[in-house]
């Protein structure tokens, strides 16, 4: 989400535990780098360590910081009241910090503790550098397992808690041996609460709800006697809620399933109960098509289609899925999905959670998509936004009940830059809303996983607004939200419960540490976190940075700086660079020579000829160095023109630019069709090498003058060659196997929109060369802007 990366410090935080020196240097000579065999000592050597060097924790360690965290308390969760146990707080062993660290002296036996710790510090043994704050490690994870025992012992279990969409909402049951619609209402707050809808004439005099417990209201609508529907199918209502000051308003139900905008620009509640639901036909994908390896093709329904207009889920499934499928993704991510009421918010300014977007078509026709994606084994992503609400009234849950309902009281219930609300995660039944969302998504649309938006303004008390160092001491420090915290960490839970293959991923711009360890770890639980400092170094170095000054080992190291252990989402760039006031790599690239220059009958101009190029070479090192998945918003790929820009008052409404231009990938004359093939070529590799989730990259040469940036991973050899015009024969290229390669991707090839300078017929033997720490090179051909891929001939 755009509007979400509001702290500036994109970049994944580093290891403290080696020396950050990277791989650049002023001499014209090549750097060389250790062999992976090799375990240099940090400041043992004058060369420069790998960037892989940077970023692993070896254990035992003889260095622990001296450095304590300030935390914060956590408050306890609100109604029902708890069992008779106090809350314990997320610092409560903090005092045991320094003692703890103290005793870690360094020492096999002193790390061994942690091997089977059950009681949140086991991530230690990942990161020596989290010692000094065990105590506080502690405290977080007391805080959710009380959590989830306080919610076990009054809610039976935790699943069970967030199975509460079954009995909130409107639901088909029986009442004294009649048959009928229950509608159960939380809102504690409210004086009185009436149902009104297309089921009584919209009369606020004949359906008023009975208030039951724990602030909830209940009414039971009859079936008519000859049998129909007392509440029909597809009809419309609210529900009338009296506030404290004898006020009466209509809102949208909170737990509704659909919503659909009316003539006056307000949306609606439906009761959505078709006499034929969608029956399932495929079975879920299976665990090691997405979670080996992501692939992760990024969405959005209404702006699928070619023509300027809002497209639909049947649209969708028919144009753009068999498009996914042939480039080779394993992850389609729909952004847009939740209900929200103003379309130009992307969809991050959610109004009714448990409805999907209406706009594009009917529950059954969603789930009718994610069915068809099943049957090609592609997982399902929903882009989830828990992170706030939207301020709508009428038509969202802000002030439903009158009061402040799931948010913070006061000022710390308001986003100042999103202008939304903030939901108050101590609160009980925010936790069994949210929960409900969570597992209503993957039970009943069987989607397989979540993205969640903006969980940096979720973990902390400042919501990543203005200047922070995020380091250490602010992961362990006074500005975290431990009940957003226990909150997320409660959610991987339940979603890994429901779902063991399910896949869940976190924005944060603040690299919070252990945000992807395992729970039983200490843990927040997630299984990926998006690489947010890929896309940040290539606009950096589009915008600003000449291509001769480009430095070959700041790319790797950036690209590769992120936390052990820790699996990354890498991209080049996402919905983000395409919005309106951004612009894409290929618009950084080639701008206006992008509409008068793409045509095959005519010769590339230096511009065009130089984006395409680079625009090749800019992902396919991303996807190798920049993470264990990847990410693409679509139509990227082939390089997209222009920006995204939504209909809105400032462009007259129009959806000229909230659409995609799929015509121009499938033209045989244009060059938008040589970055198409390119990028499947490059995503079909993956699945062929499967390198993403293989251990961490290895640079092993690069040469700042020469511009040649040479790694290996996942048995293969990855030779980039980023100089404007120098082309080098026979250069000789370390490797750490010896043995016959061939060449498995050349972002030359003719069909890419290159010069076929690369003979790729032939297989490149290794030679017994000492170089560097390595004891063998190959010598390849490696043309200026072109990157190819070795493979080892088994």
């Amino acid at each position: 989400m755009s509007t979400n990366a509001v702290a500036p410090e994109a970049a994944q935080a580093a290891s403290p535990t080696t020396s950050t020196t990277t791989t650049t240097s002023s001499s014209p000579s090549p750097t060389l780098l250790p062999s992976p065999s090799s375990s240099p000592t940090p400041g043992a050597t004058d060369e420069p360590l790998a960037p892989h060097d940077y970023h692993t924790r070896v254990l035992p360690v003889d260095h622990v910081p001296a450095t304590t965290a300030t935390p914060a308390s956590s408050s306890a969760a609100s109604e029902p009241p708890p069992p008779s146990a106090a809350s314990p707080s997320a610092s409560a062993s903090a005092s045991a910090t320094t003692t703890t660290a103290a005793a870690d002296d360094g020492s096999a036996k002193s790390w061994e503790k942690y091997r089977n710790a059950s009681d949140g510090t086991g991530v230690v043994l990942w990161d020596s550098w989290l010692s000094p704050y065990v105590g506080v490690l502690r405290g977080r994870y007391s805080h959710y397992a009380w959590m989830k025992s306080r919610i076990a012992e009054t809610e039976s279990s935790l699943l069970d808690f967030a199975r509460s969409y079954k009995t909130l909402g409107f639901h088909r049951g029986v009442s004294n041996g009649v048959r009928g619609v229950h509608y159960t209402e939380y809102a504690p707050a409210a004086t009185n609460m009436r149902l009104v809808g297309d089921f009584n004439g919209w009369n606020p005099n004949t359906h008023y709800m009975r208030k039951v417990e724990w602030g909830r209201w209940h009414l039971f609508v009859p079936d008519h006697p000859d049998g129909t529907p007392g509440i029909a199918h597809n009809s419309k209502l609210k529900v009338s809620v009296e506030n404290g000051h004898g006020k009466w308003s209509d809102h949208v139900p909170p737990w509704i399933t659909r919503a659909v905008q009316n003539d006056k620009f307000i949306y609606d509640g439906v009761y959505w109960d078709p006499p034929n639901p969608y029956a399932w036909k495929y079975p879920l994908p299976s665990r090691n098509s997405a979670l080996d390896g992501p692939k992760i093709y990024e969405c959005h329904i209404g702006m699928a289609s070619i023509e300027p207009r809002v497209g639909t889920y049947r649209e969708f499934m028919r144009d753009v899925l068999p498009h996914v499928v042939d480039l080779g993704y394993n992850c389609i991510q729909l952004m847009a999905v939740m209900e929200h009421a103003y379309y130009a918010s992307f969809g991050y300014q959610v109004t009714n959670f448990f409805a999907v977007s209406s706009r594009y078509g009917t529950p059954e026709d969603l789930k009718e998509l994610i069915d068809q994606c099943h049957k090609f084994n592609i997982y399902v992503l929903l882009d989830v936004v828990h992170s706030h609400a939207s301020l709508n009234v009428l038509d969202g849950i802000n002030n439903f009940d009158g009061g402040d309902y799931l948010f913070h009281s006061g000022q710390r219930g308001y986003h100042g830059i999103w202008g939304s609300r903030l939901f108050d995660y101590a609160k009980w039944e925010t936790l069994r809303f949210l929960l409900s969302n969570l597992v209503f998504y993957l039970e009943e649309y069987r989607f397989d996983g979540f993205r969640f938006d903006g969980v940096t303004s979720m973990l902390y008390h400042h919501h990543g607004i203005g200047d922070h160092n995020f380091n250490y001491d602010h992961y362990f420090g006074g500005s975290v939200d431990h009940d957003a915290l226990t909150y997320l960490t409660l959610a991987n839970d339940v979603i890994h419960e429901v779902r063991p293959g399910a896949l869940s991923i976190a924005e944060d711009v603040s690299g919070f540490a252990c945000l992807c360890r395992p729970v039983s770890e200490g843990g927040v639980g997630f299984d990926f976190r998006l690489q947010m400092a890929c896309p940040d170094l290539w606009v950096h170095l589009l915008k600003s940075v000449k291509d001769e000054n480009w430095n070959m080992g700041s790319i790797a190291w950036t690209l590769m700086n992120r936390r052990w252990m820790e699996p990354c989402i890498s991209y080049a760039e996402s919905h983000d660079q395409s919005l309106v006031g951004d612009k894409t790599c290929a618009f950084w690239l080639m701008d206006k020579e992008m509409y008068t220059n793409m045509s095959v009958l005519q010769p590339p101009s230096a511009i065009t000829d130089r984006g395409i190029a680079l625009h090749k070479m800019i992902r396919l090192v991303t996807l190798l160095l920049g993470g264990e998945g990847y990410l693409n918003f679509m139509g990227n790929e082939f390089g997209h023109p222009e920006w995204v820009d939504f209909p809105r008052p400032g462009n007259n409404y129009s959806h000229h630019y909230a659409r995609r231009r799929w015509d121009l990938a499938h033209d045989p004359l244009l060059r938008y069709r040589h970055l198409l093939v390119f990028d499947s070529a490059m995503i079909l590799m993956e699945e062929k090498h499967k390198f993403l989730m293989s251990p961490g990259a290895h640079v092993t040469y690069t040469h700042e003058e020469d511009k040649l940036l040479c790694f290996e991973r996942g048995g293969l050899v990855c030779i980039f060659n980023f100089h404007t015009s120098n082309s080098y024969p026979d250069r000789k290229f370390p490797v750490s196997r010896p043995g016959t390669y061939s060449i498995v991707l050349d972002s030359d090839r003719l069909e890419f929109g290159g010069y076929i300078r690369v003979d790729t017929s032939k297989q490149i033997f290794s030679s017994p060369n000492k170089m560097g720490t390595y004891d063998h090179t190959v010598q390849a051909y490696i043309p200026c802007r072109t990157a190819i891929v070795l493979a080892k001939v088994e």
